[in-house]
């Protein structure tokens, strides 16, 4: 009976709350709704069980499972505006010179620009490196005239200071504007947004994320990369391929102008692509990641990873079997998958010498990126890794491995040279095969997806504390993105700026240390005042002084845990995996809202839970609730804003329309 009327009265009540969307965008349920009079609920003389969709914290998928297309089939309508391009170059100000050997030299617009994108760097590390330096330089000269070429021979004579001071006070007179010219911009903004930043997909306007293009500057890339400072040029018309349907508009390309091509290809989810010139590859402008065809996608990514849950035991077992095989080509495979699956490794491509960064996988491991120690620091059979990997990020690790593991990899360096392959039998094709016949879909990804993921709710169960309070928890939450983080190798530098933070930060700290010794000494005064007197103002005066310092340690504490938490991620990226391996619905099942929470009650009631408030509900007395949507009791009560930001949110709202408290990965 009570599950009735709690399922009765919760979706009549919040039935409008509850709609997680609107527009396909996810929104707080903090409005008082429209409350509807007793007639408006029919009473049944059946248990009512609510649609799944509607059913608070049951999984309920709303639009993610409307109906689906042929296979292949991503839209059948895309109309949009095209990208929107990078306003054409501003010369600087004739009192702003470059200097060349002490002189002041005047450089054509395109040598100009090149030099500006080098100025606005100069307070930064990129330019102490000689590498890119040295790229920069040469592809500087390509873009100069004869005559320039001619006087411009050494960069260690080019002076850019003057142009990075102008640039500088130009960021801080746009920092320093009013707020009437900030609005101003704002709305300019905007209305590009407007303009260029939404399609129309299947009849619905959708959201377009990078409807931009890339403005031209000098490549950085990640760790040490051997292209950064190469010059990235600018994405003109004639560089692109506009992807829409065929009946609707096609758009214009800016004046005097034409595309590359038009295509009508229902089959991918592209508006716009071109190939950048650094690297020779596809850039693309796509669906913001709130759109539906973005969220299904994220979606069955995160549903692949959990149906290799049911098999993984298996494919361990096998692999474990296949370490003693008698092919070699096997047992480097099984080796291979042993370090993809209890390590996250990138599988690896194979790519043409030279193209790219010496940067290695799995199965692209060479000998001179291995040692072995029977033992090391007290553990027995470590491998100790050291490679570039993705984004020339260096993954160096010292790890315990089992002994037939350890005895294989003697094996595959036995008689090889530092630079032979270690896996000289493997490729990442007979992999990926052999991972297909496993499980239909498996990839090394998946692997890395699902290890991040089962990682992460695991170590939540672990660390979380029930008794903590919200900074205790988000402090819990951030060490188990972390052990993440580690797994999947996302390193980032120190940010520049980590030092000047963490004083200001230990300055609040030691402030907030004396607010509170002063505030104890007050409760001391107060307390020795009433022992005097007995005077019941006295008394009144102690509570308030307690409530004070008591208030004053909560403070000092969420800054304690803010600055253990700064300290310790200060080298680690967690925004990576939380983006792109962490399945949302372990974060939305931790931390969200659940259920309608009562916010007021007359003072002559004493409604202590949700079925007594139903009931009184049910007997006409609707004051009691107040809707400001769900309440905390997703397992830890955190608010999902403390966990993602509003874009994050947008990008994971099929996760938050989904995931229920008992949500298990």
């Amino acid at each position: 009976m009570w599950d009735f009327i709690f399922f009765f009265l919760t979706n009549a009540l919040f039935g409008m709350a509850g709609s997680r969307h609107r527009g396909g965008r996810p929104v707080r349920r903090n409005f008082i709704p429209k409350i509807p009079s007793r007639t408006a609920f029919p009473m049944r003389k059946f248990p009512w069980v609510p649609p799944l969709g509607l059913r608070m914290g049951s999984g309920g998928c709303g639009r993610w499972e409307e109906e689906k297309k042929e296979d292949g089939v991503k839209w059948m309508q895309l109309e949009h505006r095209g990208p929107y391009f990078v306003p054409p170059y501003e010369p600087l100000p004739e009192d702003v010179q470059f200097y060349y050997d002490g002189k002041p030299l005047k450089l054509s617009l395109a040598t100009e620009e090149i030099a500006t994108f080098y100025a606005k760097m100069l307070d930064h590390e990129y330019t102490t490196k000689e590498i890119f330096q040295n790229n920069f330089f040469h592809d500087w000269r390509k873009e100069m005239t004869s005559e320039e070429q001619e006087l411009i021979k050494d960069l260690d004579k080019c002076d850019f200071r003057e142009i990075h001071k102008y640039f500088v006070e130009k960021n801080e007179a746009r920092k320093a504007l009013p707020k009437e010219e900030k609005q101003k911009l704002k709305e300019e903004a905007d209305k590009i947004q407007e303009e260029y930043g939404y399609c129309i997909l299947d009849g619905h306007r959708e959201k377009i994320g990078n409807f931009k293009t890339e403005p031209p500057g000098l490549f950085r890339g990640r760790g040490e990369h051997p292209k950064m400072g190469m010059l990235k040029k600018r994405i003109m018309p004639e560089d692109v391929v506009i992807n829409c349907s065929r009946d609707s508009k096609i758009p214009e390309p800016p004046e005097g102008h034409r595309w590359k091509e038009v295509r009508f290809d229902n089959t991918v989810t592209w508006l716009a692509s071109w190939t950048e010139n650094i690297q020779n590859t596809l850039k693309y402008i796509m669906l913001n990641p709130s759109s539906k065809l973005k969220g299904e996608k994220d979606w069955q990514k995160y549903e692949v990873a959990r149906r290799l849950k049911d098999v993984v035991h298996e494919i361990r077992a096998q692999y474990r079997k296949d370490w003693k095989s008698k092919e070699i080509k096997k047992r480097q495979r099984a080796v291979a998958l042993y370090f993809i699956d209890k390590l996250a490794l990138r599988a690896g491509n194979e790519k043409e010498e030279g193209e790219t960064a010496d940067t290695v996988g799995c199965c692209s491991l060479r000998v001179e990126h291995i040692q072995l120690h029977p033992q090391l620091d007290g553990q027995e059979h470590v491998v100790e890794f050291d490679f570039l990997g993705k984004d020339s990020i260096r993954y160096y690790n010292k790890v315990s491995v089992e002994r037939p593991v350890f005895k294989n990899l003697q094996l595959f360096m036995k008689n090889k040279d530092p630079t032979d392959d270690l896996f000289d039998q493997l490729t990442t094709h007979f992999l990926n095969k052999h991972l297909q016949d496993l499980m239909d879909g498996l990839t090394a990804k998946v692997f890395r997806t699902y290890n991040a993921s089962i990682t992460l709710q695991e170590q939540l169960k672990a660390l979380t504390n029930p008794e903590d309070n919200v900074a205790g928890k988000l402090l819990s939450y951030n060490r188990a993105n972390r052990a993440v983080a580690i797994l999947c190798n996302h390193q980032r530098s120190i940010p520049k700026t980590f030092a000047k933070s963490m004083q200001f930060l230990q300055e609040k700290i030691d402030a907030k240390k004396k607010q509170v010794e002063e505030a104890q000494e007050e409760v001391k005064k107060a307390e020795d005042e009433f022992e005097d007197t007995k005077d019941a103002k006295a008394e009144v005066n102690v509570e308030r002084k307690k409530k004070l310092l008591k208030r004053l340690e909560e403070q000092l504490a969420r800054l304690n845990v803010q600055a253990t938490d700064k300290e310790e991620n200060k080298q680690i990226a967690l925004g990576t995996s939380k983006l792109n391996y962490l399945d949302p619905r372990i974060s939305v099942a931790w931390d969200t809202f659940c259920y309608p929470r009562l916010l007021q009650a007359p003072s002559s009631l004493a409604l202590d839970t949700c079925r007594d408030a139903v009931e009184r509900t049910l007997l006409g007395n609707w004051s009691p609730l107040v809707s400001c949507g769900l309440h905390r009791c997703k397992k830890f009560g955190i608010p999902i804003e403390k966990i993602y930001n509003k874009t994050q949110r947008e990008k994971f709202a099929w996760a938050i329309d989904m995931a229920g408290e008992d949500f298990e990965f």
